[in-house]
């Protein structure tokens, strides 16, 4: 049988289970980004899980770990950060990355 194992909802699966406090995703971009690639692309810093659903994120590309970063915030609470692997220490500080919580109120963004 064939079979694809999304790594990111996997994990989500994983951080929950273990009751993580924080559940990062580690990956090749800073931070996620509305409109990537586009003109006007800007890194968010930090929004609610609501209101990344506002946004379109690629299926083959960030949409899997929003996604997992939503799921993980709205069932435990907690936060999810999404930030490159270098980045971690400062991403678990609120410096970069994206955070995704049920506790932060309108998106943020980083200055352009």
């Amino acid at each position: 049988v064939e079979a694809v194992i999304d790594k990111d909802r996997a994990s989500c699966v994983l951080a929950k289970a273990i009751g993580a406090e924080v559940f990062v995703i580690a990956t090749d971009v800073a931070a996620v980004y509305v409109n990537f690639g586009a003109p006007g692309q800007k890194a968010v810093k930090s929004a609610s899980p609501d209101a990344l659903d506002e946004h379109h994120f690629p299926a083959g590309s960030m949409g899997p770990k929003v996604a997992a970063a939503q799921d993980f915030a709205r069932a435990t609470g907690k936060r999810a950060v999404i930030c490159s692997l270098a980045d971690v220490p400062a991403a678990l500080r609120g410096e970069k990355g994206t955070t995704v919580s049920t506790d932060v109120g309108d998106t943020t963004f980083y200055a352009s």
